[in-house]
């Protein structure tokens, strides 16, 4: 193109066209998988029974023979496991198979009477439904109690034994499978089970109260056979003090939930070749009779302690 002086002129530039940015996909949440929902729809029953208004400090496990340990329970409601959608009911005597609400130490609590056991043929995920609802519910610190044999000499019957660290030798664990995100981590952290500031206020609880308690290692067996003489030796030489058929599958759990655990074994004979004396589970119960007394002094202590903060 020229101008009227002949002068050459310049096409201008073309025009880029604008370009389109990329707008990123909002990052949606992760939807609830199958044992989420089962959770959901037991606390939406229970939510239905106690209101909403009821949101536990604290769950509390209670273990063979353990059902009457906590005398002091103001229960508001008593639910039990057949009723509870999702739940199993216990078929081991001494287990009780109730879900209890009320207040102890100044605060609202949950309560199982009694669990149920891989060895009554339940699946790791039934065995520890009943941890995920009561986290569910509000709990966050959970104390879960057993009874076990004594797989460390000095332990006898009748002591109270911390646990500080468990060995988890089912064969089995809750979160195998594909992980529910809205559940916890793919890969939770074990470093500490069993909260270390749990433990020391069961410690000062203990001296303030003047009894003995103990801390060790727990070993969780698939069951429901009692251990061989060898198998005792076996397990203490790998660390452990007591040894049951509970609890690891149900901490495993609560750790991968965030909720903080206090572990308690309450020795109720000496394991076999330790002591000549026959196992049986009726001497079980009779030993729990004589702890029942201080598990309520501890629990309630420690709970105690949580509420005054």
């Amino acid at each position: 193109m020229k101008t009227a002086k002949g002068a050459a002129l310049k096409k201008p530039p073309a025009k880029k066209p604008a370009s389109k940015k990329k707008v990123a996909s909002p990052s949606l949440p992760p939807t609830p998988g199958p044992e989420a929902e089962r959770v959901a729809v037991a606390v939406s029953y229970l939510r239905g029974l106690v209101g909403d208004r009821f949101v536990p400090s604290a769950g509390i496990v209670l273990g063979s023979g353990l059902g009457g340990a906590l005398r002091g329970l103001r229960v508001r409601r008593a639910v039990m496991y057949a009723e509870i959608p999702g739940f199993l009911p216990s078929t081991v005597e001494g287990h009780a198979g109730r879900l209890l609400f009320g207040r102890l130490a100044g605060l609202d609590v949950v309560v199982m009477q009694g669990r149920v056991h891989l060895y009554e043929g339940h699946s790791p995920a039934d065995v520890v439904l009943p941890i995920r609802v009561l986290v569910a519910l509000g709990a966050k610190t959970l104390v879960i109690t057993n009874a076990a044999g004594g797989a460390n000499p000095g332990l006898v019957a009748g002591d109270l034994m911390l646990i500080r660290d468990h060995l988890n030798l089912t064969g089995r664990n809750p979160l195998v499978g594909k992980n529910e995100a809205t559940m916890g981590p793919r890969f939770p952290d074990l470093t500490e089970a069993y909260d270390a500031g749990l433990r020391a206020s069961a410690h000062a609880v203990a001296k303030g109260q003047g009894f003995a308690l103990r801390e060790g290692v727990y070993a969780g067996l698939l069951g429901p056979s009692y251990e061989t003489p060898a198998e005792v030796r076996m397990l203490h030489g790998l660390g452990a003090d007591a040894v049951g058929m509970s609890t690891v599958l149900e901490v495993i759990a609560a750790r991968h939930l965030g909720a903080k655990v206090l572990g308690v074994s309450c020795i109720s004979n000496q394991g076999a070749g330790i002591s000549s004396a026959p196992l049986s589970h009726a001497e079980v119960q009779v030993a729990m009779r004589g702890i029942e007394g201080r598990l309520l002094s501890l629990v309630t202590g420690v709970l105690g302690t949580i509420a005054a903060g």
